[in-house]
Formats: structure tokens, sequence, C-alpha cells
């Protein structure tokens, strides 16, 4: 039998082999998170468990992450052997290929492209293409601490943004919250490091970083899409059978005149994972001023979505001109939007 020295001298090796060889196909594990990701979300209403599992699954990725220095130590301690520091980089940037393409296909499909979520939708595309471009990852992104320590972040939000309604049925307020406060709270050792004070002024400095992410990501939530929440149909009209849920003629120019005598209904169908209790707006809008904001409750599972309308009969005396609803969360996070024009 080989001594511990050599078995552990040959598990090495083969270790390093391995990574080589992965780093010469780059696009292979991008290819299946973004799979698994597209997997799991034509999977959120039928088979919420199966999604549930990939996505703890990346979860788990960042448990090794959050925890690489002390699982090293351990390793060490425990068997002897030091995991090569090429491993520990390697195994980073596999999670953030995997953390940005999972995610990719939920935010591509419920950003409202209209909007400044895509801004956001394209922000982490890019950051994908990084994290599979190993001069741009290795040579420029992981040499600069505090754009690390940024990328990092993003990569743990969009994951938690994600698999926080899936796994535990939280709402999208709740995913947003807690996102916010995990991410900010586990880059506080990274952010000590960056913060060039000492004494109280570090202290000082630390709190106002924090304050600023809290701020920031509070003012930048409408841009950020409900990676679990979208719109399958929606339609302004003059009738809705409410026992067949279903929508009458859309509408597109609707004239005054049957607008004020009749009112409108803006129907919308919203699906959302099985399990999840979501409170939506309908936020009736005309030439930049809000009218009505009307709250729906909707309940995920139904493959075509969550069939819900408000009935609007009270318009100003002259209605005509350009009118949108639009659907958000309770978190001011939007769905979609319906845009008509009431004529003369």
């Amino acid at each position: 039998m080989p001594e511990p020295a050599t078995s552990r001298r040959l598990w090495k090796r083969k270790i390093l082999k391995a990574v080589a060889h992965g780093r010469r196909h780059p696009y292979f594990f991008a290819t299946i998170g973004f799979v698994g990701g597209l997997a799991s979300f034509l999977m959120v209403d039928r088979q919420a468990r199966t999604a549930g599992i990939i996505a703890l699954l990346m979860l788990a990725g960042w448990v090794w992450l959050l925890l690489e220095e002390p699982i090293r130590r351990l390793v060490r301690v425990t068997t002897g052997f030091t995991i090569p520091p090429t491993l520990l980089r390697y195994t980073t940037q596999i999670v953030h290929q995997e953390s940005f393409f999972f995610v990719l296909p939920f935010f591509a499909i419920t950003t409202t492209w209209t909007s400044p979520q895509a801004v956001f939708t394209v922000m982490i595309g890019i950051a994908g293409l990084i994290s599979i471009i190993d001069p741009l990852y290795h040579g420029r992104l992981a040499k600069h601490r505090w754009l690390f320590l940024a990328y990092h972040c993003l990569a743990l939000s969009v994951v938690l943004l994600t698999a926080l309604p899936i796994i535990v049925h939280l709402t999208t307020w709740e995913s947003y919250a807690i996102t916010t406060a995990l991410t900010v709270t586990l880059a506080l050792p990274s952010i000590i490091q960056v913060v060039p004070l000492g004494g109280m002024l570090k202290g000082a400095g630390m709190v106002g970083i924090v304050l600023s992410l809290g701020v920031i990501a509070w003012v930048a939530r409408p841009a950020v899409p409900p990676a679990t929440l979208w719109l399958t149909d929606s339609t302004i009209t003059h009738v809705v059978d409410q026992d067949d849920l279903t929508a009458g003629r859309s509408l597109r120019h609707p004239s005054a005149d049957n607008v004020l005598e009749r009112g409108l209904y803006a129907y919308t169908a919203i699906r959302a994972p099985r399990g999840l209790n979501e409170r939506v707006y309908h936020e009736w809008i005309h030439e930049g001023h809000t009218y009505d904001r009307i709250p729906l409750e909707v309940t995920g599972g139904r493959k075509a979505g969550y069939r819900a309308w408000t009935h609007k009969l009270v318009f100003p005396p002259n209605p005509e001109g350009q009118w949108r609803v639009r659907v958000t969360t309770e978190s001011g996070q939007m769905l979609g939007e319906v845009r008509f024009r009431i004529s003369e």
C-alpha cells in the first residue's frame, strides 16, 4: 500500500489534472447552470420540489464559498492534505458560472424589457459572460478586491432572489428584504478589508458603507424583476365573465363615452410557484399620474396563471389620452403593464 504522503500527492495531481481539464472547457459548467435554471423555471409550477432541490444545490455552492477558509483548515488538520489555491479559485469561478447562468432564464423571462429592469437583466448576462472568459475573470476582475466583492455579492443576491420563493415560499417583498440583509451582512468581512481607515473612523466608514448599500438596494428595487412572478396574459376590456374567469374583447382604443358609461376592466393572469401567496397591485396611470392602486391576492400553482382583475368605474371628466395599468408587487417591482389610449 502507498504511504499516506504518497497517496496525498497522487490525489493532488489528480485534482490538479481535473482542474486543468475543466479550465480548458469553461463553457461546460455555464451550460449546465443555464440548462438547470431553464429546467427549474419550467418545473416551477408542477414540480416545485425538484426546482427547489436545484436551487438548494446552488445555495450549497455558496456555503462552500463563504466557509472555504475554515474548510481548508479542517481538511489540512484532519487529513494533512492542503487544498491547492488553484482548486479554490476554480471552484469559485464554477460557482459564479452556475449562479449567473442558473438565474438568467428566470430574469430573462420575467423582465419587462421596456423598463429599467432590462439594464439589470443585461448586467446579469454580462456578469455570466465574464465568469467564462478567463482573461477577464482572473486577469482583471479577481485582481481588484472591491470589484470582485461587488461581483460576488451580485451573484449571491440573484441566487437568493430566485431560490427563496421556490424553496420556502417567501413573497417577493420578503425575499428582497432578506436578500439585502444577508448580502450586506456576508459582505462585512470583505468590507472591513476594503475600508482604508483605522480605529473609530473605520467603524464609522463601515456603518456608512452598510447604510449606503441598504439605501441603494431600496431605491433600486423597481429595477429588479421579480424572478418567480410573471404575466401570462393581460388585457383591457369592458367585460369579464366571472364564471369562466375569461376576459371579453381586448380594447386598445376605447372611446371616452363608453369608458365613462361602462368603466374598464384590467384583466391579468399571473404565474407563480406552487405554495406562494403574493399580494400584487394594479396601478391605473394616466399621463404619468396614478389614479388608483388596487390590491389583488395571487395564489401560485396554475400553469396558465392566477386570473384576477380590477374594475375601474370612476374616471376623470376628460379621460382622453394615454393610459397604462402597471402590475407591481408589494415591494414595488413591476411584473408588466398594459397600455391603451382612450379616444374622444
